[in-house]
């Protein structure tokens, strides 16, 4: 049997930084994502590959009519530091915690998301939200991306709506949470994700270096997601 949607992506369907935040996503974007999860255009065998060849049409299109209904509310608070607190990867939370005995590290070229009350997030609470400390000047290059980068990318709008809040069946980019944006650009990059969608995004990030990809995430997920 799959595992529940909701058991990674909340009821709410924002998600933690393992997963994605689908609340308010169009049906026909989620119905269209996994159908390549399922034939492996977007590849992830750890979970959604198994998930989306195991459960139905009629349940896939159930599942994301309800998530596309759900309104996306703030849940992610970005942060611009050069000394977040200290992090380590909780294999059994699967997200970053702050160290037992405090203190702070240089950022580097990172984004380091953290819950903003671990036991609430550890339990699931879909209105428990996250931190993302991103190196400072992120969210103001990330903007001037958006926005083209000069000629470097295409700027995010013309696809994605005026505020990057969906246009059509294209999905939403505010509000998102800032490691999953990035991990979404590097997989359009070395091609892990294909398909139709993604076919019309190599352009957008042939150019883009790791600090861009970092910047272009923390302004995004700056955003309010409506």
């Amino acid at each position: 049997m799959p595992n529940a949607c909701g058991s990674c992506h909340l009821m709410s369907g924002q998600g933690h930084p393992e997963s994605a935040d689908i609340a308010g996503m169009p049906a026909e974007y989620i119905i269209r994502q996994m159908s390549y999860f399922k034939t492996g255009a977007r590849k992830e065998e750890a979970r959604m590959g198994p998930i989306a060849r195991a459960v139905s049409d009629e349940d896939v299109r159930q599942a994301a009519e309800y998530f596309a209904a759900v309104k996306p509310s703030p849940f992610v608070k970005v942060i611009e530091t050069a000394t977040p607190p200290k992090t380590y990867v909780s294999a059994d939370a699967r997200h970053r915690r702050i160290m037992p005995d405090g203190g702070t590290e240089p950022i580097g070229r990172r984004i380091i998301q953290i819950p903003e009350d671990p036991m609430q997030v550890t339990i699931r609470n879909p209105h428990s939200g996250f931190i993302a400390y991103v190196p400072p000047g992120s969210i103001r290059k990330g903007e001037a991306l958006a926005k083209g980068g000069g000629g470097k990318t295409i700027q995010c709008d013309i696809c994605h709506g005026e505020k990057l809040t969906g246009l059509g069946e294209v999905p939403r980019l505010a509000g998102l949470q800032p490691v999953y944006l990035a991990r979404q650009l590097i997989t359009l990059q070395n091609g892990a994700s294909a398909g139709t969608n993604a076919a019309l995004m190599k352009r957008v990030v042939a150019k883009l270096s790791e600090d861009d990809i970092i910047a272009l995430a923390a302004y995004l997920g700056s955003l309010p997601p409506r």
